[in-house]
């Protein structure tokens, strides 16, 4: 499946480093963060991928051309004239991402392997699944409620104490997980896996592996320092 990754917003939280940035071309331990996203699609075999973009998308385009660095195929959406949110952006994108596709925050770097992931979307029958992470607080406030294999509960804006996971940074979805999100935008990804569950459309599959992310100053600079004691080990 194609891997779309969601690199749109205005990332005002990393102001002001991102005032001229887009945030997937920060720097981080000496590269754009973008690149390390790349680097571990294709280790996983993907050949395709599509940024959502819109806030500075053209410079990111510039900075990581077509994918022949990679060996794989970029394919750039820009929102157009208004910022469309996560699911709208998905959704205008769905010429270029076709009936099933990978979901790539623009700000995570992860560690787990994709062909699993594909195996649990496929053999689960539901039109979208999320990956978790048990996470009690540590990176952030834990917003899902995941049992026996199960998401029972997903909800960022109104955490309870028995939320122990997080959502991880990955899902897939299809395209009729989105036939409900307008055309116009603009729709946030967090709702519509809301409504997927609340349909019992959403599949659940628990990482054990931590992420990293750039999206906040605090997870920018223990990325920095991750990946810079990664490439000082080789």
């Amino acid at each position: 499946m194609p891997v779309a990754i969601l690199a749109g917003g205005l990332a005002t939280r990393l102001h002001p480093v991102t005032a001229t940035t887009p945030k997937a071309l920060v720097e981080v331990a000496g590269r754009p963060f973008a690149e390390y996203q790349l680097d571990w699609l294709t280790r996983q075999g993907i050949d395709r991928v599509v940024f959502c973009v819109g806030y500075f998308g053209e410079m990111i385009r510039d900075a990581l051309g077509d994918g022949a660095r990679w060996k794989l195929r970029i394919d750039y959406v820009f929102d157009g004239g208004n910022l469309l949110g996560t699911a709208g952006a998905l959704k205008h994108a769905l010429p270029a991402l076709g009936e099933a596709f990978f979901v790539l925050y623009g700000d995570s770097l992860l560690s787990c392997a994709l062909p699993d992931v594909e195996r649990s979307f496929r053999a689960s029958g539901r039109g979208s699944l999320m990956t978790v992470l048990r996470n009690d607080n540590r990176w952030d406030r834990s917003n899902v409620l995941f049992r026996k294999g199960r998401i029972l509960r997903y909800d960022k804006a109104n955490r309870t104490s028995d939320m122990h996971h997080i959502d991880y940074g990955l899902g897939v979805l299809t395209d009729r997980a989105l036939a409900f999100v307008p055309a116009d935008g603009p729709f946030d990804l967090a709702a519509v896996y809301q409504r997927l569950l609340a349909d019992d459309d959403l599949a659940g599959m628990e990482m054990t592996d931590r992420f990293y992310e750039i999206g906040s100053p605090e997870g920018l600079e223990e990325t920095r320092a991750f990946l810079a004691g990664r490439n000082r080990a080789g």
